[in-house]
């Protein structure tokens, strides 16, 4: 069975004015999809052929340049069209509250230690909130490497994800990545990013 891009459970203005809809509509078409195409065509006719794509990851050192760029942005754009939504909760509740607050201290300092996260990663790269175990971790990755990767210098689960590569925020916000950040608290999916946490 092959790796298929996945429908976004919104249209692509719904996130605006924080997500343009252009930039919704060439990240998920063309880059998601060319992620997806290219997956596919590094896989086929492999032992990889069949695998799920978190077995994939877990190995990728194994595996080529090819597999471990289109793997890692295939699976990377999935968690992170899911992790954003339209109108949702504004902040984190429940066990996820609980272990934010236990591993960071507050919302507010994890907040800003996944901002700087975004920030600081130096070219095109992602940001993440990573379960390990019970407790949380910020981390960030170039790329489209993810903590799932053999190859992370973090590694766990990732339940929240920011994508800042330019292609994620050019055509809104030009250079201004700190903007396109800021923007993204306003569209966290805070029950998906929950039920990543449960696992």
């Amino acid at each position: 069975m092959s790796f298929e891009l996945p429908k976004l459970s919104y249209a692509y203005n719904a996130l605006e004015p924080y997500i343009d809809a252009r930039t919704m509509e060439i990240h998920h078409g063309k880059h998601h999809g060319a992620y997806t195409n290219n997956l596919n065509g590094a896989v086929q006719g492999t032992a990889l052929e069949g695998k799920k794509i978190e077995e994939i990851l877990a190995g990728v050192s194994a595996h080529s340049a090819v597999v471990r760029n289109n793997g890692g942005g295939f699976y990377n754009h999935n968690l992170y069209w899911e992790v954003m939504a339209p109108g949702g909760a504004k902040n984190p509740a429940g066990e996820l509250l609980d272990a934010i607050n236990g591993s960071f201290g507050s919302v507010q300092n994890f907040k800003e230690a996944f901002t700087k996260a975004a920030l600081t990663r130096f070219g095109s790269g992602w940001a993440w909130l990573v379960r390990q175990g019970d407790s949380l971790v910020v981390s960030s990755t170039p790329n489209q490497d993810n903590p799932l990767m053999d190859v992370a210098e973090v590694k766990g689960t990732p339940i929240l994800g920011i994508d800042v590569w330019e292609h994620a925020y050019y055509l809104n916000y030009q250079n201004r990545r700190p903007d396109y950040v800021d923007a993204f608290w306003n569209v966290v999916n805070w029950d998906e990013v929950a039920r990543r946490f449960k696992g």
